[in-house]
C-alpha cells in the first residue's frame, strides 16, 4: 500500500506523462502543418511559416510576383485541406473517445451506429440517382445529402432503442443492421450507374481531402467546436460510465438519456465532417486508443489529447498522399487504410497479451 508521499509523487508524474504527451502532439502537428505548407512549392519550413504569418499579418506582395503565387498557392490550394484535416481529425477522435466510452467497448467509433453508410447512401443518391434531399443550390446537393443521410442511421438506432431499453450491446447490433441495410442500397445503386458516376461514388466513399476549398470549413468548424466543448463537459459522467452502469446510476447519473445524447452529439459533428470529406476510417478508432495507452482512461484529459491525435493523424496521412503521387492525389483514406491497419493490430496484439489499450 503506497504512502501519502508515494502517491503524490505518482500522480506528479502522471500529470507530467499527460502534459509532455499532449505537448510532443501538438509540436509534431505544427511540423508537419509546416512541411504540408511547403511541399511543392520549393520553399522551406521556415519560409512557408514566414509566409503562413505574413499573410495573417496582412503583409500584400506586388500582383503576380513570385511571392504572390506562392501565397496564393499556400492559402488557396493548401491551406484549406490542412485545415479541413486538422477539424476532422480533431472532430472524429473526439466522438470515437466518447463512443467507446458511453459503448464500453473498444471496437466502437463514430461509424458504429451506421452513420458512414447513411452518409453514403445521400451522397451516392445524390451522385448517381440525381436525388436531392434539400435545396440547398446544386454546388451542395451531394454534401446535404450526405449530411442528412449521416443523421438518418442514428435517429432509428434511437426510436428503437427507447423502444426496447437497449443495451450498448443491442445499440451496436442495431447499427451494424441498419449499416447492412444502407450499403444494400448503396449497391443497388452503383451496379445501375456509369462508368462516370460509380468512380464519383467510389472516390467519395474513400475520403479524401482534395478539392478542400474554404467554403467547407465554417459548417464544420462551428459543429465540430460546439461539440468538442459539450464532449468536454460530458467527460466527468463519461467516466461514470467507465465504472459500469450500476455505479453511474447509484451516482445519480441518467444513463439512457445520457447515452442517447451522446449519441445525437456524435451523429451531428459526424455528419458535417464526412458529408464534406467522405469516409475516413481509423481516426475516431486509434486515435482514443493510442491516447489512453499513454496517459491513462480519464476522459477530461482523452478526449482532448485524443482530437489533437487524430488531427496529427489525418493531416499526415494527407501529406504521405500528396508525396507518393506526382500525378493526383491518392485519396486520404487509402493511406489511413494502409498504415493504421498495422498499426491497429498491433495495439490489439497488445491488449491480448494484457497492455489494454482500453
Amino acid at each position: 500500500m503506497p504512502d501519502e508521499k508515494g502517491l503524490v509523487e505518482a500522480y506528479r508524474h502522471n500529470l507530467f506523462l499527460k502534459v509532455v504527451f499532449i505537448i510532443s502532439c501538438f509540436a509534431v502537428l505544427m511540423l508537419v502543418i509546416g512541411y504540408s505548407l511547403a511541399v511543392g512549392q520549393g520553399i522551406t519550413v521556415s519560409e512557408s511559416y514566414e509566409i503562413m504569418m505574413k499573410h495573417l499579418a496582412g503583409e500584400i506582395y506586388p500582383l503576380r510576383s513570385e511571392m504572390w503565387w506562392k501565397d496564393y498557392f499556400i492559402w488557396n490550394n493548401v491551406m484549406p485541406r490542412v485545415v479541413v484535416g486538422i477539424i476532422g481529425g480533431c472532430g472524429l477522435a473526439a466522438c470515437g473517445a466518447v463512443m467507446q466510452s458511453i459503448m464500453s467497448n473498444p471496437l466502437a467509433d463514430p461509424y458504429t451506429t451506421g452513420i458512414s453508410s447513411g452518409a453514403c447512401f445521400g451522397a451516392v443518391a445524390s451522385l448517381i440517382a440525381g436525388v436531392s434531399f434539400a435545396s440547398l443550390g446544386s454546388g451542395y446537393t451531394t454534401v446535404t445529402n450526405a449530411f442528412i443521410g449521416a443523421l438518418v442511421p442514428t435517429m432509428i438506432v434511437i426510436l428503437i432503442s427507447r423502444r426496447i431499453n437497449a443495451t450498448p450491446a443491442t445499440l451496436i447490433l442495431i447499427g451494424v443492421a441498419i449499416s447492412y441495410f444502407f450499403n444494400a442500397a448503396v449497391t443497388l445503386m452503383m451496379v445501375t450507374a456509369t462508368a462516370e458516376d460509380l468512380q464519383a461514388a467510389y472516390l467519395w466513399q474513400v475520403g479524401t481531402l482534395t478539392g478542400m476549398t474554404w467554403s467547407s470549413v465554417p459548417l464544420m468548424l462551428v459543429i465540430t467546436a460546439a461539440g468538442s466543448a459539450v464532449a468536454m463537459l460530458f467527460s466527468k459522467n463519461m467516466n461514470l460510465l467507465t465504472m459500469g452502469e450500476n455505479s453511474a446510476k447509484s451516482m445519480g447519473l441518467d444513463v439512457e438519456q445520457f447515452r442517447m445524447l451522446c449519441l445525437i452529439m456524435v451523429a451531428v459533428m459526424t455528419a458535417a465532417i464526412v458529408s464534406f470529406t467522405g469516409i475516413l476510417g481509423f481516426v475516431g478508432l486509434i486515435s482514443p486508443h493510442i491516447t489512453r495507452l499513454v496517459i491513462g482512461s480519464d476522459n477530461r484529459v482523452v478526449i482532448p489529447a485524443s482530437m489533437i491525435v487524430g488531427a496529427l493523424m489525418l493531416v499526415s496521412c494527407d501529406l504521405i498522399s500528396r508525396l507518393v503521387s506526382n500525378i493526383t492525389d491518392i485519396p486520404v483514406g487509402v493511406v489511413l487504410s494502409l498504415l493504421c491497419s498495422p498499426i491497429f493490430l498491433l495495439m490489439v496484439t497488445g491488449l491480448k497479451r494484457g497492455r489494454g489499450v482500453y
